[in-house]
């Protein structure tokens, strides 16, 4: 095994390992602690290592078990999914110290120790997988674990909201199975890069067609798309923030990461009847995530229905399908990763301070709290696509690549969302950080002095990502150059493919 194979058994690993090592020191937080902080630097250290491989060797493939090309387990790491593991390592590394204060509490601490790092396994083993039952074998550790973090305190909000999350979720892996049955049935192969080549063949698309409808719809479940998105508010805002931020930042991004995927290596989309209905799914579900944001009153749940709208412009992207477009999404995904974590941490400090996320109960943050709506202003602007922060960049791109595609309408729709977009996002700014606190409430902490002393890593975390938006947004020419090169390899397949099989 060579060096650049190394990194990606140790990337894939690594999780596991820790994860086994935090169940021996059961009942040792501060060890558990330790081991894992720890674990999700080395994390992050080794999938910087793997991208630097990539960007210097190009796509690196991993056979397990030395089977036939095309055959068994094959790991595959490229632009775009050496892109992907390190944005998740990143989150990873940011989630877990956020949370840490919440590790102490004994009734959750032991068990998080354990189920976040087989999380992190599950993404990063669909990050990697080249073939769709592995896929499947990698979302099913990600429904478990996200099951258990979503239930970690046992309150009955969170239980009810998370068994919506697993029935739904349930319904999505049989759909799943369903159209790998079909795939493997009209192709003999459940490997993407064969699946693909072989499916270029038939003269005859329908089956084909209705077999991509089966994954359109699992994977749109995971992504959070129109009208499979409903998991998303109802569940994802009863954790503890740090663990929901960590699961809204990732496990759509995976979704949307498996549909870009499928419908460039298995089915592209050109020339068939689901592009159409992947721009009419993009235009709806930026629509309704929006209006869903813009009739809340708590501050979790706006963010969450924003989850949903933005989702949208990544799905626009794909429907899309040029060169330009798909960099506009993997553009978008790296925006809304770093600016909705960021928001979702935000409103958790702002919790803390507060003791509560309503907005009708919320006020006079900015007064007394200025530096945290200063974060809170910068994530904000940057979601609604105010240039030159990230979110501008994002749908730049799209509306160039849509307007040179001739999609204008979608283009005017994606616009028009950002309007409202704006008007949330100041919804949220004139009820909780510019009027005044209401009468008869007080904040835990009265200065930010005590508010630092007591959240001081939500502070350093929400500092780190800020510094991360503000860096990507002032300079994004060489993430942007990163992302058009993603996306060449996504849509000119051949090479993926080529490799996959040796050809």
């Amino acid at each position: 095994m060579g060096n650049d194979q190394l990194i990606i058994s140790s990337v894939l690993l690594l999780p596991l390992l820790a994860s086994i090592i935090n169940l021996f020191f059961w009942g040792k937080p501060n060890l558990q602690r330790t081991l894992g902080g720890l674990a999700v630097l080395a994390h992050l250290a080794l999938s910087i290592l793997l991208l630097s491989s990539i960007v210097k060797n190009g796509m690196l493939v991993l056979n397990v078990g030395g089977w036939l090309h095309g055959y068994g387990i094959m790991l595959a790491v490229d632009y775009l999914s050496a892109g992907m593991i390190v944005l998740t390592s990143f989150v990873s590394a940011l989630s877990w110290f956020y949370s840490s204060r919440w590790f102490k509490t004994k009734k959750v601490g032991y068990l998080f120790n354990v189920v976040f790092f087989t999380l992190q396994l599950g993404i990063i083993g669909a990050l990697m997988s080249a073939d769709l039952f592995n896929l499947y074998v990698w979302f099913e550790v990600m429904l478990v674990s996200s099951f258990v973090l979503l239930t970690l305190g046992g309150e009955k909000f969170q239980l009810e909201g998370s068994i919506k999350y697993v029935a739904i979720n349930v319904f999505s892996s049989t759909i799943f199975l369903a159209g790998i049955g079909m795939i493997y049935g009209l192709t003999g192969t459940v490997n993407m890069a064969a699946a693909g080549l072989a499916l270029d063949g038939f003269a005859d698309q329908t089956l084909p067609i209705v077999a991509s409808i089966f994954f359109l719809v699992s994977f749109g479940i995971k992504a959070a798309i129109f009208p499979l998105f409903f998991l998303l508010p109802a569940s994802y805002h009863t954790p503890p923030i740090g663990i929901s931020s960590y699961l809204i930042a990732l496990m759509t991004k995976v979704g949307i990461y498996t549909l870009i995927r499928f419908f460039t290596i298995i089915f592209p989309l050109e020339g068939t009847m689901l592009r159409p209905l992947f721009m009419i799914l993009s235009g709806f579900t930026m629509v309704v995530g929006v209006l869903g944001a813009a009739t809340q009153n708590d501050f979790r749940k706006i963010l969450s229905f924003h989850i949903v709208s933005q989702i949208g412009y990544m799905l626009m992207g794909l429907a899309i399908g040029t060169p330009l477009a798909i960099a506009g999404a993997l553009f978008f995904i790296l925006h809304n990763v770093l600016v909705k974590t960021n928001l979702f941490f935000i409103s958790g400090l702002v919790g803390q301070v507060s003791g509560t996320h309503s907005l009708k109960k919320l006020g006079g943050i900015f007064s007394q709290f200025p530096l945290i709506a200063l974060m809170f202003a910068i994530s904000a602007f940057s979601l609604t696509g105010v240039p030159p922060l990230t979110g501008f960049w994002g749908k730049y791109m799209l509306a160039k690549a849509g307007f040179v595609s001739g999609d204008w309408i979608i283009v005017v729709v994606s616009l028009i969302v950002s309007m409202i977009t704006l008007f949330s996002m100041t919804k949220i700014w004139n009820q909780v950080f510019w009027k005044p606190l209401p009468d008869g409430t007080v904040f835990k902490q009265s200065s930010i002095k005590e508010a630092y002393s007591a959240h001081k890593p939500m502070f350093w975390v929400i500092g780190v990502l800020t510094i991360a938006i503000l860096a990507v947004s002032i300079f994004p020419s060489g993430y942007i150059e990163f992302t058009e090169k993603a996306a060449s390899v996504v849509v000119e397949r051949n090479q993926y493919i080529n490799l996959i099989l040796n050809r």
